[in-house]
């Protein structure tokens, strides 16, 4: 019997001194958050996550979603935290789960706004004197351009016409494309192309870009390929709120993307320093550019970029965190 309540207390023990690593109103919680299909919110996803559970004691889960389902799920209460909320692509959802129904709250940028549009590869206007290539599109500033230059951009299934590589079928922005070839008059030179996949995405435009070839394709930043490649964005009419919209024709230039962290308001409620971390969380646009150009180079897992963040940005991480859970977390 005393061997036995020795190991029961050798076991209490433990158990105690695993939970003092974290402050004890903190543990045991759990997090669910919504792993969407770009690179970025999945390596913010693996770094908040590190801290919730290191720093809090949380346990971190990841659920894969689209963008309506992943965001329908955090207004319904079933995921907890979306580290990349894209305001803009979504916002007859934001208007009524943010704004109206107070269902999930926005706790700010999880970095400065960020550009997305579509993009040709620079050489293509100015040629790349070391890689021995002229300019094709010497002209090429806009999407009004692209009907003179649809040939250069031949879509192999559909010779007579330009191929555009859209966003993912499911992503709200692959159907505001739809509606902006219509808008600028661009389908009957142009046919909408889904990769189905980012990394279908990825693979056409650096395969193109590799070869010195032309590619149009819509993308955005942060992404790896923004930091590593020299890509052009094509002008498009400025920014008009009353062209973009449910039942509007898109017919104009993206609004500066506003890429929120939003926590479902339950949860918020029951976990306040989930919150106010969540809350000081933010990044610059350069800093995902080298986290996920380093994941690219050396083919590195979303959980490896996080550390690799971690381990480079020490003093963003720790400015994000009182001085103990800091402790915890390194």
């Amino acid at each position: 019997m005393r061997k036995g309540q020795k190991s029961l207390l050798a076991i209490a023990l433990a158990i105690l001194i695993g939970l003092a690593s974290v402050p004890a109103a903190f543990a045991g919680g759990s997090a669910v958050l919504v792993d969407f299909s770009w690179s970025s919110v999945q390596m913010h996803n693996r770094i908040a996550g590190f801290i919730l559970e290191h720093g809090y004691g949380y346990n971190p889960d990841y659920m894969f979603a689209e963008s309506v389902p992943g965001l329908t799920g955090l207004q319904q209460g079933d995921i907890d935290i979306a580290m990349e909320m894209w305001i803009d692509n979504v916002l007859e959802w934001y208007n009524d789960a943010v704004e109206d129904k107070k269902q999930v709250l926005n706790l700010g940028p999880v970095f400065p706004d960020a550009p997305q549009g579509w993009y040709v590869p620079t050489y293509m206007i100015k040629g790349d004197k070391e890689r021995g290539i002229e300019p094709m599109a010497p002209d090429l500033k806009s999407v009004f351009d692209l009907p003179q230059y649809w040939e250069l951009f031949k879509d192999p299934e559909t010779p007579g016409k330009g191929r555009f590589y859209n966003a993912i079928p499911g992503w709200v922005v692959h159907d505001i494309n739809l509606k902006k070839l219509e808008a600028y008059k661009l389908t009957d030179t142009f046919i909408n192309f889904d990769p189905g996949s980012q990394t279908a995405l990825m693979t056409a435009i650096v395969s193109a870009y590799e070869k010195g070839e032309p590619v149009l394709a819509y993308y955005w930043e942060p992404e790896w390929i923004m930091g590593m490649l020299d890509m052009t964005m094509l002008e498009e009419p400025p920014y008009d709120p009353d062209r973009w919209g449910e039942g509007k024709d898109f017919g104009c230039a993206f609004p500066a993307a506003r890429v929120h962290i939003g926590v479902n308001a339950a949860f918020a409620e029951k976990n306040p320093q989930v919150v106010e971390f969540l809350k000081k969380y933010e990044t610059t646009l350069a800093q995902n550019n080298e986290a996920l150009a380093y994941m690219q180079q050396e083919e590195a897992s979303v959980d490896e970029a996080a550390i690799w963040f971690l381990n480079n940005y020490k003093d963003v991480w720790k400015a994000w965190l009182p001085g103990d859970v800091a402790g915890n977390v390194e």
